[in-house]
């Protein structure tokens, strides 16, 4: 009479009559293997013939440590006096990581530290700013683990000299104050926790309210009085006006040390730069998602116009997701290796128009126009969640200062970067239960 059995079943036999130990006792049987599938041993039935095997010496171990025999210090000396514990089921696998070193080295190649741009003047400095911002000053990408990172990401909230059409999410936030640019400066700063204010001059527009650029420029010095925080200047984006309102904004502004916003290729950049030297600002050097036109811009500005290099910031474009962020982040990442590896017209430090991010439909759309796409969600979680991915994004890439909106976004991306950055100590987080774990 023949009788068939698992090993498995004899080892849970043995559990269940609490079997301590046995003495002359033979088990004596033949072992089948039951593997489907046919042919010669091609790699599936050797893949096969291998697991059914593993399968096998491991009940055998269990049975065979039930039996009192020492198996531990068999495994130990076949893996070299390694001491090993055979796998018993039920048990835990791994009962702890093994210690293990992790090195990171310099990159050679990396040896042009990125140009540090300081914007702002406090008093000792001729201004009347509280503090001043420095930015770039990187000797590899950001948070590589054996190079310094000598200064934080920096956030400046965007402002605006009327009130323009804004999605809800963001609207709902400065509706108290997007009539006065100078309370709405307030707000970003004291609410919001901005370190620098943006005041976009759009009404300058002849296409709007050809606003008179003397006129903007009372505007500006509205805002410098309201905040005590460094500011970047904007025009409204009209190549023939824009050169005129950045000259009598630097002019009120001389001696705090804005951002001119912006020279670029499509409008005279040497007025812009003109206006910086002369008055002692920095220039936003702001190029189309080309790399050979941000160092033509950066070297005319430099070699043409005189500017310093310790008052050039790039603006490289920013895409937002799912629009061209991919090639926004590879044209960015290309900036700042060049400018690492000793490209003296790409080492300067960069900015990020995140609030780029809004002009995704997908940001503030209420659903999708599409009768057969799925439910997109929130908008109210969406739009903001759209500008944290696409500024945090780009901060791999290199970004060193972000323009944006919405309060919640500039708090996450503030919130991320710092802990990368190691000014803000992260949570520490019991990793044994990451299934459930809240992040």
């Amino acid at each position: 009479m023949s009788n068939k059995m698992k090993l498995s079943g004899l080892t849970d036999i043995l559990k269940d009559l609490d079997v301590q130990s046995l003495e002359g006792v033979t088990i004596e049987g033949d072992i089948e293997l039951d593997i489907s599938g046919g042919g010669g041993l091609n790699p599936a039935m050797a893949y096969a013939l291998g697991h059914e095997a593993a399968q096998i010496s491991m009940h055998v171990a269990n049975i065979a440590r039930m039996l009192g025999y020492p198996v531990d210090q068999l495994f130990a000396s076949a893996m070299g006096g390694v001491p090993q514990q055979a796998p018993v089921a039920g048990a835990s696998r791994i009962p702890e990581l093994l210690p293990t070193k992790f090195d990171v080295s310099k990159m050679s190649e990396w040896a042009t530290p990125i140009q540090e741009v300081t914007l702002g003047a406090t008093s000792a400095d001729g201004g009347s700013r509280k503090n001043t911002v420095t930015l770039g000053g990187e000797n590899a990408l950001p948070y590589y683990f054996d190079a310094e990172m000598p200064h934080r990401n920096y956030v400046t909230m965007d402002v605006f000299d009327m009130p323009i059409g804004m999605a809800k999410s963001v609207k709902e936030n400065y509706g108290d104050v997007i009539n006065d640019p100078a309370d709405w400066a307030k707000k970003v700063v004291k609410d919001f926790n901005a370190d620098m204010v943006t005041i976009h001059l759009v009404s300058t527009d002849p296409l709007i309210n050809d606003t008179p650029a003397r006129e903007a420029a009372k505007v500006v010095e509205d805002v410098l009085q309201a905040v005590k925080v460094p500011i970047v200047i904007g025009g409204s984006g009209n190549p023939k006006k824009d050169p005129e309102v950045l000259e009598r904004a630097a002019e009120v502004a001389e001696g705090e040390r804005v951002l001119l916003a912006s020279a670029s290729l499509n409008l005279d950049y040497e007025r812009v730069a003109k206006a910086a030297t002369d008055h002692g600002h920095a220039v936003l050097s702001w190029t189309q998602l080309e790399i050979n036109a941000q160092k033509e811009l950066n070297r005319k500005l430099m070699k043409q116009c005189n500017v310093p290099r310790d008052s050039i910031v790039m603006d490289p474009t920013t895409a937002a997701l799912g629009y061209g962020l991919d090639y926004a982040y590879t044209n960015m990442e290309r900036i700042r290796l060049a400018g690492l590896m000793g490209d003296d017209e790409l080492t300067f430090p960069m900015s990020s128009g995140t609030t780029n991010a809004w002009g995704a439909r997908e940001s503030w759309m209420k659903e999708s126009p599409l009768k057969q796409d799925s439910d997109w969600g929130p908008r109210e979680y969406r739009g903001p969640i759209w500008e944290i991915i696409t500024g945090l994004t780009l901060s791999l890439a290199g970004n060193d200062m972000f323009m944006m909106m919405h309060p919640t976004s500039v708090q996450v991306l503030k919130e991320i970067t710092q802990t990368l950055y190691g000014s803000i100590e992260a949570e520490e987080i019991d990793i044994t239960k990451w299934i459930g774990a809240e992040v």
